[in-house]
Order: C-alpha cells, then structure tokens, then sequence
C-alpha cells in the first residue's frame, strides 16, 4: 500500500495592524522637522564672512535658525491644510496626518497661526526688526503661494525660490554681516536651480499618478525646465566663481583654497542636473543629503571653503 504524505502546512503567522499614531505624533509629522536642513542657509553669510567662529555670532545665526524653524513649520501646517481635499487623492500625500484626518484642520489652522506668530515675535525681540521683517515677508509669501501664487506659472518658481534667499538674508542681517551682490546672486539662481528640478520631479510623479490627476501647481514643459535648469544653473556657476575669486583677493593669503571650491561647487550642480534628468526629483533634501557623490563633494567644498576663510 502506497503511503500518502499531506504537505506540511505553513506556520500561521499572527498579522498585526500597525499601531496607531497619536495625536500628537501627527502634530509633530506634519511640523515636517526633516525638512528644517533648509534653515542651515542662515549659517551661509556669516559662514561665507568668516566670523562664525565668534560665539556672539553664532548664538545669533543660531537664534535665527530656530526662528526659520518655527516659520517654516508654521507654513507647512498651512499648506496641508490647505491641500487636504487634493492630497487625499494622491497616492503618496494621503498619508499626512491632515489629509488622513489624525489632525483636525481647525487644530492645524490654529498651529500654523500660532508658530508663525511666535517666529515673527521671537526674531523681532532676539534678531531686530529688519530680520523679523524678512521672515514675516517670507510668512507672507508662503501664505500667498498656498493661496495663489502655487496656480501661476512661472511666479509659483519664483515664490519657492524665494524661501531660500529670504534665509540665507536673515542670516546676514541677524549677524551684521553685509550680503555682496555675488553673493545675493549665486543663492537665488542656485535656488532656482534647486526649484526647477523639483518641478520636473513633479512632472514625473504626474505621469506616474495619471493624467486625470488633479493638480495643484502648474506643470511645465519638459524643454521650458530644461531651459529653466540651464539658464539658473549657469548663472550661479559663473557668478560663484567670480565671486571666489574677489573673495580669494582678499583672503590673506588663502587664495588658494577659495578658488578650488569652484570644482566640487560646479560638480555637485552637475551632478543634481544629472540625477533630475535620470530620475526626477521631487524633494531636493532627499537628495541632497542621500545621494554619497553630492554629500562627498559639499565635504570637500566645505573642507576647501574652511581653509580658504578660516585657514591658519
């Protein structure tokens, strides 16, 4: 008689739910504190002064940091609550905790208001009126953005372009540090730069979602952000390398060093040109920070730059 051997049967394995997020988890979600590295921009004019190593200075820069924090969180609980409706159509976005419905939209109203407020209080009493000035207009362009600038064409590059300039300028104006026009003129076109691959990022997310998608930025032609990234990016290339060499003149001897962070200034930029083109990027400090060339490179431009303005 033939034996009969039943398969094994597989072990059972006790699915769990994912545990629920509190409250206050989505709170602290949605404030979005990963994106807080943009703030470091304050660090750049005092940084690019070399006078960061003075404690008064940088207790200052780091004062205005915290006060970016609180503005830019502010602006983030706005905009969700703002896209709420959009984002819970959106594959990825439907998970923030407003979209979700973990936070209330009257309550992420309520938050927005209030660290926008105490940004704006906390850089009047601790940085001086001219910064305070700075980040409420950098409230109000935000609140203009989540309103309507976000539908215009071309403005929508602008206002985001804007956010990074508005710090890197509070930075100097929080430490006194006088903004040279190179200076002023790298950061918003290598700002730019930054905006217009994050809006070819989300032409590719659009194409992945679908067409019949709704959408709450413009979508560009590929070739008019193509132009955009190529006009931007040469612009700030050549404008950093001439403001390098008017710093390395004046360098005390460390003129060397200053003109050699051209090459990992230039190379990082390449490099971000080529992950847009290859990928997309819809979040540029994921980038940034993840991809090893770019983090390899902004080491040794700041090894380079340390030398070139701190060098003994």
């Amino acid at each position: 008689m033939t034996e009969v051997r039943l398969p094994a049967l597989a072990p059972v394995v006790e699915i769990r739910p994912a545990p629920a997020e509190s409250l206050a988890g989505g709170l602290f979600r949605t404030a979005r504190p990963q994106q807080w590295v943009k703030n470091l921009l304050v660090f750049a004019a005092p940084g690019a002064a070399g006078v960061l190593t003075q404690m008064p200075t940088l207790l200052r820069a780091a004062t205005a940091f915290w006060v970016f924090c609180l503005a830019a969180s502010g602006t983030y609980f706005l905009n969700d609550t703002v896209d709420r409706e959009t984002d819970r159509r959106h594959p990825v976005n439907r998970h923030r905790p407003v979209a979700a419905g973990l936070v209330p939209p009257r309550l992420a109203l309520g938050v927005a208001v209030g660290l926008v407020a105490a940004s704006v209080l906390l850089g009047l009493v601790a940085l001086g009126a001219p910064a305070a000035g700075c980040v409420a207009l950098y409230v109000a362009v935000n609140v203009a953005y989540n309103l309507r600038l976000r539908h215009e064409p071309v403005l929508d590059l602008a206002a985001v372009a804007s956010g990074f300039v508005l710090r890197a300028i509070v930075g100097g104006l929080a430490t006194g540090v006088h903004l040279s026009e190179w200076f002023l003129v790298v950061t918003s076109f290598a700002s730019l730069f930054i905006v217009a691959g994050k809006r070819d990022g989300a032409v590719a997310d659009l194409v992945e979602v679908g067409a019949g998608s709704r959408r709450s930025r413009p979508v560009y032609p590929i070739g008019y952000l193509r132009y955009v990234r190529a006009l931007s990016s040469g612009v700030a290339m050549a404008a950093y390398c001439l403001w390098a060499f008017d710093r390395a003149a004046r360098a005390d001897g460390h003129d060397l060093w200053l003109q050699l962070t051209i090459v990992p200034f230039v190379l990082a930029m390449l490099r971000y040109a080529l992950l847009v083109e290859s990928d997309g990027v819809e979040v540029p400090e994921d980038v940034l920070l993840g991809d090893g060339t770019i983090v390899v490179l902004g080491l040794i431009w700041a090894a380079l730059f340390a030398l070139g303005v701190y060098g003994a």
